[in-house]
């Protein structure tokens, strides 16, 4: 592909401009589709999902489902992300669907998430960009979704991305606040907390604090909340003692 769809070029300038446009379109999307979806936006910079914005959850399965992937660091936008396709698990139940992910998937299904479908952008503006947007669809029941359905999603997939790109540099008003501001900025603290101070990567920090979250039925932003301003002491890896953080 050497450039956007008219169609999602045309998609993204009724966009363009309004205020809180990651959630309108989302709407958008949703109400667009034949079937009954959940919609997620997720803006990423690395396929582990430790540095995201999430631009939307509509429907009553997507903030869960979104909040599922960032804890535990895989599901179906993680690995749309890492291998740049689209993932279209449609039976959780199927562990040939889900074997990247069936810790995801178990705990999807405890939360009526019964099929998930993640579309990324499919960058067709040239190698700047740097980061990942994918769009997932999350449905309570098992089965395929119909190809018009996965159309219509892609397109509102790389109308976010041409919104995103041509959104203005960060300059205070509230449009560039909706698409580039990270709205769980506690994470990163905590994250970089830890690495800092127990001479850590940021990815053993981040696996850390997701152990912890896991073992603990926590969630990770309140965990993130609780390190940087209450400061909690997470167990360390093995045979490094207690991680005061």
């Amino acid at each position: 592909m050497t450039g956007p769809r008219a169609e999602a070029v045309a998609l993204a300038g009724a966009y363009a401009g309004r205020p809180h446009p990651a959630r309108r379109l989302g709407e958008a999307c949703r109400t667009s589709l034949h079937d009954a979806y959940s919609v997620g936006l997720t803006l990423t910079a690395d396929t582990a999902l430790a540095q995201r914005v999430s631009l939307c959850a509509v429907g009553p399965l997507a903030d869960r489902g979104e909040t599922l992937q960032i804890n535990l660091g895989e599901g179906p936008c993680v690995q749309a992300l890492s291998q740049g396709a689209p993932v279209l698990a449609d039976d959780l139940d199927d562990p040939h669907a889900t074997g990247q992910w069936a810790g995801y998937a178990q705990q999807a299904r405890a939360h009526r998430i019964r099929a998930a479908f993640a579309l990324p952008a499919r960058n067709g503006l040239g190698p700047a960009r740097r980061a990942g947007l994918v769009l997932t669809l999350y449905r309570d029941r098992p089965g395929p979704a119909s190809p018009g359905d996965l159309h219509t999603a892609q397109l509102h997939t790389d109308a976010a991305e041409l919104l995103l790109l041509t959104a203005p540099l960060p300059g205070g008003d509230d449009l560039t606040d909706a698409w580039l501001l990270p709205v769980d900025a506690v994470v990163h603290q905590a994250i970089g907390m830890i690495s800092y101070r127990h001479a850590l990567s940021t990815g053993q920090a981040l696996a850390l604090l997701r152990t912890h979250a896991h073992a603990a039925d926590a969630d990770l932003t309140a965990l993130a909340r609780a390190i940087v301003h209450e400061n909690l002491r997470l167990p360390g890896r093995p045979g490094t003692g207690p991680v005061d953080a």
